[in-house]
């Protein structure tokens, strides 16, 4: 028998290294007057980026630039920040708590309370470590959610949050639910047995089964809380990938004259002229640096580097440098990146791969239709009534986020007519009438979600110093990985400093 010997790695050295090189996080707010510059100068693993871009997206910052740099086992990345409002970060609890979950050495800060501010700006829906998860995927079709939640409400399940994607005709859902029946018992929150589980999950899928063919995909499944469990959107990623969306993603090498042959096309429909709004990706190995180099363009959203980064982590690359900008509703993204083996992407099936998965990424967060705001008291089998509501008056839910806080429940939609039409006012005041508390009703843009207005944008963006070079292919050349970030980074490594006591 062959013995193979490998090296020992203590499974403490990575705490070793962060006692020896403890990470530095640097708010500064004094360097630009629009906009907040986070500074992290850290050991760097595998991971970290999205560890540090979703603790800002949680809080629901707007990122308009962001500089990355991870060479040699040691990062240092700048992202330029502001509010929702365009406001620079003052508040000196949130600020805290930013330096607090970035650190990675200080692990015990990630499982605490979100920060108490003047507002409530933590998500509702990534906080659910102690319930019961749902995870569906299948077909998207009208009444989907309102069929699943009326089950729920008659097992006497109780929905704490959900979120519901769809995209390319499929549908991913992770909704967080507690035993009502067990939990007036021990008075209060009471974990489901196994037996439980598996009849409300037998339930679920004869719903999601009811209206599928034989060979079509689909899947319902209850996860047990663990307090490792994977971050709820990255989750929804995760769902809509292996259920093979970006399967159905557009994309070709150009060929045609009329259409933009210095990109890979995306989101567009087929014989789209250049200048389109879809998401266009290009991948090309340099073999100077011996990196890939991925560039994105696409309208601008909130947590559109969220989901960028998210996908490339997922699909094992590591990013190594990256530069990140946006120009009003438009967004440019350029990384560098080899695969965690240390290899570059090759062959143009990878490409291809890669390319689809990174639109799907864009795309499944971008809403059309109508935006609906709801506040109202919580209560068990609130979900299955909004949503019947919904359904019985001919509405399909694009996209959804749900969840919970004190006595309120609160939730967004996007709907749409199930006819394809716009939803008309007389339907919306139906819903008002029905559903009762407090309803916003949101601009009605079929192509550009709420969140993607250029007017959210434009005041961080040009905030944050030089000039945004998003929005053109004939700006390209200026934003080059190569002109831009190293010409930054002696500045931004001298910008750093001590940690904020």
């Amino acid at each position: 028998m062959d013995i193979t010997y490998r090296p020992y790695i203590d499974p403490e050295f990575s705490v070793l290294i962060d006692r020896i090189h403890p990470p530095r996080v640097c708010i500064d707010n004094d360097t630009y007057p629009d906009c907040t510059l986070v500074k992290v100068d850290s050991a760097n693993k595998h991971g970290m980026l999205l560890e540090m871009v979703q603790v800002l997206t949680d809080l629901d910052l707007v990122i308009s630039k962001s500089y990355i740099s991870s060479d040699g086992g040691w990062l240092m990345d700048v992202f330029h920040v502001t509010d929702q409002q365009g406001d620079k970060l003052t508040d000196e609890t949130l600020i805290h708590y930013i330096q607090e979950c970035i650190c990675p050495s200080r692990q015990a800060s990630k499982d605490s309370s979100p920060p108490i501010t003047h507002q409530p700006i933590f998500p509702l829906h990534v906080s659910s470590t102690q319930h019961v998860a749902l995870e569906m995927t299948g077909t998207d079709r009208p009444g989907l959610m309102s069929e699943m939640s009326a089950v729920l409400a008659e097992l006497g399940c109780h929905v704490t949050s959900a979120v519901a994607w769809t995209h390319n005709g499929r549908a991913a859902s992770i909704i967080y639910v507690e035993d009502t029946a067990a939990a007036s018992k021990s008075g209060g929150s009471a974990a489901m047995d196994p037996c439980r589980v598996a009849q409300v999950q037998a339930q679920l899928e004869n719903v999601v089964e009811a209206h599928h063919h034989k060979d079509e995909r689909r899947s319902v499944r209850m996860a047990a809380p663990t307090p490792g469990r994977t971050h709820t959107e990255r989750r929804l990623h995760q769902l809509m990938a292996a259920d093979g969306d970006y399967e159905g993603c557009c994309s070709c090498s150009g060929g045609s004259s009329e259409l933009d042959d210095f990109y890979v096309h995306g989101g567009c429909h087929k014989g789209q002229k250049k200048g389109c709004d879809g998401t266009h990706v290009k991948i090309e190995n340099c073999k100077e640096t011996g990196y890939s180099v991925i560039t994105v363009r696409s309208r601008d959203r909130l947590k559109l580097l969220f989901d960028t980064v998210c996908t490339l982590t997922d699909l094992q690359y590591v990013v190594h440098h990256a530069a990140i900008s946006s120009q009003g509703s438009n967004a440019f993204q350029e990384y560098y990146v080899k695969h965690k083996d240390g290899y570059t992407i090759d062959s143009e099936n990878e490409k291809c791969r890669v390319t689809k998965c990174l639109i799907a990424a864009a795309e499944r967060r971008v809403s059309h239709g109508l935006r609906l705001d709801i506040c109202t008291r919580n209560r068990t089998g609130l979900l299955s009534d909004v949503t019947r509501v919904f359904r019985e008056n001919g509405l399909s839910i694009n996209r959804a986020e749900i969840g919970i806080r004190g006595e309120k429940a609160t939730g967004t939609f996007y709907l749409k007519d199930t006819t394809g039409k716009n939803v008309g006012p007389e339907t919306v005041d139906i819903i008002r009438h029905e559903i009762g508390g407090s309803i916003f009703v949101h601009n009605k843009s079929s192509g550009v979600s709420p969140e993607a207005t250029p007017s959210t944008r434009s005041r961080s963006g040009g905030g944050s110093g030089g000039s945004n070079n998003g929005g053109g292919a004939e700006e390209r050349s200026r934003f080059s990985f190569g002109n831009l970030l190293w010409a930054h980074l002696e500045r931004l490594s001298s910008n750093f400093k001590p940690i904020k006591s």
